[in-house]
C-alpha cells in the first residue's frame, strides 16, 4: 500500500525536481561568459576608482581659492551623473514591466532604483562640504539642490514601497509607475541652473569647479569613468540577486504546491 503510494507520488516529485534543476542552472540569470564578463567590469571598476583617487590626491594641483576641498568635486559631478545612469536603468525597467509585466523588467527597475539612492546620497553628503566652502552654508534652496533631493527622495520612495510593501502585480505597477515618474524629474535638474539660475555652477558647459588645470580636467574625467563602471557593476549584480531571488521563491512555492517540506 505504502509502496504504491510512493510510486504514484514519484513522477510528481521528479518533474518537481526537474524544474527545480533547470531553474538553478539559470538562477544567476546570464550564462558562463556573461558571468566572466561582470568579474572582468567589477575588476575594471575597482582599478578605476582606485586610480581615479589615487590621481585625485597625488597628481591634480590644489586649487588656489577652495583648498583641498575642490577635490570633492571629482567625486560630487560623476555621483551625480551615475545617479541619472540609475533613474534611467530604473526608467527603463520600469517601462518595460508596465508593458511586459515579466519578473526580469521589475529587477532591472529594482536594481537601477537602488543604485540612483546609493549615488544620490553620495551626491547629497558630498554637495554640502563644497557648499560650506564655497557658499559659507552646508545646504541652501537652490534650485539644482532642491531638485536633486526631490528625485532621491522619490527612488527613496520606490526601494520602501518594494521592501515592505506585497509583491503583488498591482504593487510592482504602482512602483514601475513611480520609477516612469521619477525620470521626469531629470531633465528639470539638469537645465534648473539655466532656467532659474541659482548658486550651482555649470562646470562641464560653463565657468565653476576650478578646473583651470588640464590634470583637474582629466582627473573630472577619470572621475566619470570609475562612476560608470562601478554604477553599471552594482546594477548588473542587483539584477543578478533579485532575479535569483525571485527565482528561488518559485522553487519554493512548487514544493509547496507538491507537497514536499511539509513534514
Amino acid at each position: 500500500m505504502g509502496a504504491n503510494v510512493n510510486v504514484e507520488r514519484a513522477p510528481d516529485k521528479v518533474a518537481l525536481a526537474a524544474n527545480g534543476d533547470a531553474a538553478r542552472r539559470a538562477t544567476s540569470g546570464v550564462s558562463a561568459g556573461a558571468s566572466i564578463a561582470f568579474y572582468v567590469l567589477l575588476a575594471a571598476s575597482a582599478l578605476a576608482i582606485i586610480g581615479t583617487l589615487h590621481f585625485v590626491a597625488y597628481v591634480v594641483p590644489t586649487e588656489a581659492t577652495m583648498g583641498i576641498v575642490q577635490k570633492i568635486f571629482y567625486f560630487h559631478a560623476p555621483a551625480g551623473y551615475a545617479m541619472y545612469i540609475g533613474a534611467t536603468v530604473c526608467f527603463i525597467g520600469s517601462a518595460g514591466y508596465l508593458a511586459r509585466g515579466t519578473q526580469r523588467w521589475d529587477s532591472l527597475a529594482k536594481a537601477g532604483a537602488e543604485v540612483a539612492v546609493a549615488m544620490g546620497l553620495i551626491v547629497l553628503v558630498t554637495g554640502p562640504l563644497w557648499a560650506a566652502k564655497a557658499w559659507g552654508v552646508y545646504w541652501t534652496w537652490d534650485p539644482r539642490l532642491t531638485t536633486s533631493l526631490l528625485s532621491v527622495l522619490i527612488y527613496i520612495a520606490y526601494v520602501v514601497l518594494r521592501a515592505f510593501t506585497g509583491d503583488s502585480d498591482a504593487e510592482r505597477k504602482f512602483a514601475a509607475a513611480l520609477g516612469v515618474l521619477g525620470a521626469a524629474n531629470l531633465p528639470i535638474i539638469h537645465y534648473s541652473v539655466k532656467m532659474w539660475g541659482g548658486n550651482h555652477p555649470t562646470v562641464i558647459t560653463g565657468k565653476g569647479g576650478g578646473l583651470g588645470h588640464p590634470d583637474m580636467k582629466m582627473a573630472l574625467g577619470f572621475g566619470f569613468l570609475s562612476f560608470t563602471l562601478l554604477t553599471l557593476a552594482l546594477v548588473w549584480a542587483r539584477y543578478r540577486v533579485d532575479l535569483a531571488s525571485a527565482r528561488l521563491a518559485e522553487i519554493e512555492q512548487d514544493a509547496l504546491e507538491a507537497g514536499i517540506g511539509e513534514d
